[in-house]
């Protein structure tokens, strides 16, 4: 068993350069999504821009797959990252303020990096595939962990699984038990629909405006955007029934910060 002083150990100099060398490949790579899109990535050219030879970049990332996994999931935490400090800078401590300030900061940095936005939803690159439970994997999981503590703070494990959701199949149900936790706790179904369903909503208002398909709204799309967002806050909330006897045995759910979750 390594002892505390090992385990503390810094990183050797070599190990500082390798870093170092990473880092200074994927702020290329990211540049080169911006100029060009994600579509047209190149190992080549990424190499060239950095003055070393494509074999050498092979050394840091071994291959294409390997390079574009590390960019979707810088591009996830980065996105994570904004998230949550545009709800640690909420200047309300109300559920629904923090639930909207979250979804700004997703809306933000979507606008301000819509190639790196594209490379995580648009289409998706030729033949690449993520690695199952990978980094990538992981670096949702950090940003999902995020919007179900905002949602349902305060809420007992029981409130959520008595949510109204009807028209659920008993398949859909199932399936959604048996699916893995993607925030701090296990989400009863109703709970892990209810989710589903604002990200898809949340979501689809942003890629819309991303790609310019809510350009003749001009500089109303965000007014549009937060009313939606409490329109939403408040249909989740009404769904879920208040606390009673019944219930008050369960576990509220802490809010946390889930910065280290996934990592």
């Amino acid at each position: 068993m390594p002892t505390d002083e090992h385990a503390a150990a810094p990183p050797s100099l070599r190990q500082r350069r390798r870093a170092a060398a990473v880092q200074e490949i994927l702020d290329a790579a990211e540049r080169h999504i911006t100029e060009n899109g994600p579509a047209a990535l190149s190992l080549r050219a990424i190499a060239r821009s950095l003055g070393m030879t494509v074999q050498a970049l092979y050394h840091y990332f071994p291959s294409r797959d390997d390079l574009v996994t590390a960019l979707i999931a810088k591009a996830y935490d980065d996105l994570t990252d904004a998230v949550q400090a545009a709800v640690d800078a909420a200047t309300e401590d109300s559920a629904q303020e923090r639930v909207l300030v979250a979804a700004e900061g997703y809306r933000h940095w979507a606008i301000a990096h819509p190639e790196r936005f594209q490379l995580l939803y648009g289409t998706p690159l030729r033949y690449y595939a993520a690695p199952v439970e990978g980094p990538t994997t992981q670096a949702v999981r950090r940003m999902s962990a995020i919007f179900e503590r905002e949602l349902f703070d305060g809420f007992t494990t029981a409130q959520l699984a008595a949510a109204d959701t009807p028209g659920l199949s008993a398949a859909l149900l199932a399936y959604l038990d048996q699916l893995p936790p993607t925030g701090r706790r296990d989400l009863p179904p109703p709970a892990t629909a209810l989710v589903l369903s604002a990200w898809g909503h949340l979501h689809g208002l942003v890629v819309l405006e991303v790609f310019g398909h809510t350009s003749f709204l001009a500089d109303h799309q965000a007014e549009i955007f937060r009313m939606a967002m409490r329109n939403l806050f408040h249909d989740i909330h009404s769904r879920i029934p208040p606390g009673g006897p019944e219930t008050a045995a369960a576990v509220p759910h802490p809010r946390e910060h889930p910065s280290s979750a996934g990592r």
